[in-house]
């Protein structure tokens, strides 16, 4: 058990680092992406602005003056011109980067090749080149101050504009890692708690049932003693007292194998025989007390031999708990049929009875350990939900399936399927 557990938070930490590295690398993708996007959405704003300040309009005349410091044309002084013509290409800058979708805080500056700058608004040195974007500008402007002049636009902080633009796929993936991790933690704590209150039933089971078998063992041997004393008028009530005794025995030793083969602590060795005569002589002892209890039963076992991959035993046992569940569930007057076949390299063995029948929604839950039909008739009849548990766990490590079909009032129709394996004597 305990290595269990630690497989599975061994698991679910190496999955959640896993889909957390995957998110990593999927957010680094989406990163590069937003960063060739902007790349080229801003090579295309600066090819617009390079063609703007081509052309002689308002905006290059009033930079033009000043950067040649001339106030011939205005009534303002010359760093009233500068303050202007900074302004002016601010906003005009912030139009033609908005119309390419880029809406971040940037800094520009205007200066020739030997870094005489002439309108810079707050720039700075930055070390990081993908941070700057220069543009060598052609046209009316460089010609009007007859130098070779560079337009640098300097963007000041771009990973968190990326980031800002990937938050609609990171936050819902970290809101989504999270909620795995509280749900799995949450499924993972009911588990051990449900596996830990399973296994301290079982072992209160075990050893109530042990203790059980001292007791049992000693009624047996009291009324076998009494039953060659007593009278023939008391021997009735002995034989009562040592029925009801080997019942008692019989509920006991189905606990405990039941428990054995859940916990793996009885391990079912199957080896390859023939099933058939088993099962005919269930059939056989089964009918003798059917006539007794008056009860009409049939069997047909068609073919000849059932071989089978199985441990006798066991598997007669869960045979004959469905003949029992039949007989017990079938009401005033019991009809139950027994068949047997073999079909495509696959055993049947059909339990079918006129009984009380079971609920739609019941049938979904009669093979759970102690399960029992909480309506209906059914409480008249004692048990402890134990034998089709049983049957399931048989017919399970048997390799094979059981199913059940069934209608309230029309009776019940058990069928278990077994593979069948070659005679090695044809």
């Amino acid at each position: 058990m305990l290595n269990f557990k630690k497989g599975y938070v061994v698991v679910f930490i190496i999955s959640v680092i896993g889909l957390a590295f995957i998110q990593y690398q999927y957010l680094k993708i989406g990163l590069n992406l937003a960063k060739v996007q902007f790349n080229n959405k801003t090579g295309q704003a600066l090819q617009t602005i390079k063609t703007d300040l081509g052309t002689k309009n308002e905006l290059t005349f009033l930079m033009v003056q000043a950067i040649n410091e001339d106030d011939s044309h205005f009534t303002l002084s010359v760093d009233s011109i500068q303050d202007a013509s900074r302004y002016f290409l601010n906003d005009f800058l912030i139009d033609r980067l908005l119309q390419r979708g880029i809406k971040t805080e940037f800094v520009y500056r205007l200066h020739t090749n030997d870094s005489t700058i002439f309108l810079s608004p707050g720039y700075k040195t930055l070390e990081e080149e993908e941070l700057k974007f220069p543009v060598l500008l052609s046209g009316y402007l460089p010609e009007a101050v007859n130098k070779r002049l560079v337009l640098e636009i300097q963007f000041e902080d771009l990973n968190n504009y990326f980031l800002s633009q990937l938050n609609g796929l990171t936050i819902p993936s970290l809101i989504f890692i999270a909620a795995i991790i509280v749900v799995v933690i949450w499924v993972l704590r009911s588990m051990y708690w449900q596996k830990n209150v399973i296994a301290t039933t079982n072992d209160f089971i075990n050893n109530l049932t042990h203790e059980l078998k001292t007791p049992v063992f000693s009624i047996g041997l009291a009324t076998k003693l009494l039953e060659e004393k007593v009278d023939e008028e008391s021997k009735s009530l002995v034989g009562i007292v040592r029925e009801q005794n080997e019942r008692l025995k019989v509920h006991i030793d189905k606990v405990l194998e039941l428990s054995g083969i859940e916990n793996k602590k009885s391990v079912l060795r199957l080896k390859k025989q023939d099933f058939y005569p088993s099962l005919k002589k269930l059939a056989e002892s089964f009918s003798e007390l059917s006539v007794m209890e008056d009860v009409d039963f049939n069997y047909e076992l068609k073919g000849e031999t059932y071989w089978l991959n199985c441990e006798q035993n066991h598997l007669a046992n869960a045979v004959g708990n469905l003949l029992d569940n039949a007989k017990k569930y079938s009401g005033s007057h019991p009809v139950i049929q027994l068949n047997a076949y073999v079909e495509e390299k696959i055993l049947y063995i059909v339990v079918e009875d006129n009984g009380i029948g079971i609920e739609k929604s019941e049938l979904k839950n009669i093979f759970k350990k102690f399960h029992r039909i909480p309506s209906g008739d059914l409480h008249n009849v004692r048990g402890y939900g134990l034998g089709l548990s049983y049957v399931k766990q048989v017919i399970k490590l048997h390799k094979g399936s059981v199913s059940v079909e069934s209608d309230r009032g029309k009776g019940t129709k058990v069928t278990i399927k077994l593979p069948v394996v070659e005679d090695d004597k044809k």
